[in-house]
């Protein structure tokens, strides 16, 4: 591999927004019959770097290199015309078309000023066929799976650019079947000199098709290396920036587990989302849940929220069986979300601080049995108080609140319905020291006042701290539970490196 030329390169990239470092001194190649893995969490850099090479964002340093040349790649469409195809996790085609017109809009090829359409669908069952696709190419695409219309964005892309592809996250929809249909495809492309680019959250795939690994950390470059030559757990470390070393006292170790768990999930799974699995939650304790980005973990408090519903497994309150097929069902039982995104799934920017505490019971209450004003007011003034939100004015739009302070309101709105099991979804990123301290503090109150939580985090030290049980997920698969004191930094990241068998690699 080491002596196969590049095809792209970008050398000691910088990218700036507003004062903010997206990008620092970042150099990253992908070489001729290479399929190169890009990894890193969120914020990592990695959605940026692609936008530099594929000319959305033009670099503030550094250069970029075709074939061992500098260009200077003015846009998407210039970046295609070099060789440079991107396929995106969410198909950007046209469903409503057909496979034809997907594979050749923009670009038909045109007899006495129209559309010539024979000879369009005679190429593109010419280029399917390289894929050995036999498709009704006459037909919408919306007709095929979203495996076949990945597969037909990637012969899209592949047929415009030739040379070099990037693919982000395109497995996140396909099953195992149609991801194995989907690397055959790769292989294929790789024999053929393409040099292909992998962005995807799933370990497991990187050790089966990629060649090479790049991971970026917090905009910089945290490490290159051939995958055969870099074991799991150095992979995982590279992506959180922490070794083995680490090892972080759990407070809770000591906590007895209740004898009676209160919330009980029995092979709950959703297809092409996360496996099935079983998972007990009682009164007063606290459930980590560690993995990667892409390990499933949303997709867990999607599931146990009736966002997503579920089509495995069951869901048992006290041992009577329930079902929670909508958040609707789920805050009538007594569940509670704060999203991961608390911009667009959480608070409502131009709404006051009172009316996004108020929302939650108002619609366990019901729309025609409406919160007074006055009701809504002294709720707002209560939580203000006890979660020491700062603002100068519960009137006040949420959206002129800090990052931590909004974590609270969203806090604040669930917790007025009076949750028995609360589900937090990254509660403490974005947010600055002081907020961050508080809302530990507020996790580890809550479990003392007996309320079960389940608190999803990429901070493993975090976790360690205040869970009574960590549950940790890889390529959405539960793959197993620690406990008492073998909740250790150390412990998690092995088990999220462990391969299914168990062994770490």
């Amino acid at each position: 591999m080491t002596d196969k030329p590049s095809l792209l390169a970008a050398e000691h990239i910088g990218k700036s927004f507003i004062g903010m470092k997206a990008l620092d001194d970042v150099s990253f190649d992908v070489r001729v019959g290479e399929i190169h893995a890009l990894l890193g969490e969120n914020g990592a850099g990695k959605s940026t770097l692609i936008k530099v090479l594929t000319g959305v964002h033009r670099p503030d340093a550094g250069v970029i290199k075709l074939d061992g040349q500098a260009v200077n790649v003015r846009d998407t469409q210039h970046a295609q015309k070099l060789g440079i195809g991107t396929v995106y996790q969410e198909v950007n085609l046209l469903p409503n078309m057909s496979v034809a017109d997907n594979l050749f809009i923009g670009r038909q090829p045109m007899r006495f000023g129209f559309t010539d359409r024979r000879l369009m669908e005679k190429r593109s069952r010419e280029i399917l066929a390289q894929y050995d696709l036999d498709l009704d190419v006459t037909s919408d695409l919306s007709r095929y799976s979203v495996a076949v219309q990945q597969l037909v964005a990637i012969a899209r892309a592949v047929d415009m650019s030739g040379r070099i592809l990037i693919l982000d996250e395109p497995t996140a929809s396909l099953d195992s079947h149609e991801t194995e249909i989907l690397f055959a495809i790769l292989r294929q492309l790789k024999a053929r000199g393409l040099g292909i680019v992998f962005i995807t959250h799933f370990l497991d795939q990187v050790y089966k098709i990629c060649d090479r690994v790049t991971v970026l950390r917090n905009g910089k470059l945290a490490g290159c290396a051939t995958t055969a030559a870099l074991p799991k757990i150095e992979l995982v470390s590279l992506m959180l920036g922490r070794t083995l070393a680490v090892v972080t006292h759990n407070v809770r170790r000591d906590r007895p587990t209740p004898k009676i768990r209160q919330f009980s999930f029995k092979g709950l799974g959703r297809s092409r989302s996360i496996a099935p699995f079983d998972l007990d939650i009682g009164q007063g304790e606290v459930i980590g849940m560690a993995g990667l980005l892409g390990s499933g973990r949303t997709e867990t408090a999607k599931l146990l929220f009736g966002i997503d519903a579920a089509d495995k497994g069951q869901a048992f309150i006290e041992g009577k069986p329930v079902h929670i097929r909508t958040p609707r069902e789920a805050v009538t039982l007594g569940f509670a979300l704060c999203p991961e995104d608390r911009k667009s799934d959480g608070i409502i920017g131009d709404l006051s601080v009172r009316e996004n505490i108020s929302l939650a019971l108002q619609a366990q209450r019901g729309w025609f049995n409406r919160l007074s004003r006055r009701e809504q007011i002294a709720l707002a003034d209560k939580f203000v108080r006890a979660l020491d939100i700062r603002t100068t004015d519960i009137e006040k739009p949420v959206k002129l609140l800090s990052g931590g302070n909004q974590q609270k309101v969203i806090l604040a709105r669930w917790l007025v319905t009076n949750p028995r099991f609360l589900i937090l979804d990254e509660p403490t990123r974005g947010i600055d020291v002081g907020a961050h301290a508080e809302i530990i503090t507020l996790i580890n109150q809550l479990c003392d006042d007996g309320m079960a939580l389940l608190v999803i985090s990429s901070e493993i030290d975090e976790i360690v701290a205040y869970s009574t049980r960590v549950v940790v997920l890889r390529d959405r698969v539960h793959r197993g539970e620690l406990s008492g004191d073998d909740i250790t930094t150390s412990n998690i990241m092995q088990m999220i490196a462990a391969d299914p068998e168990g062994a770490t690699t």
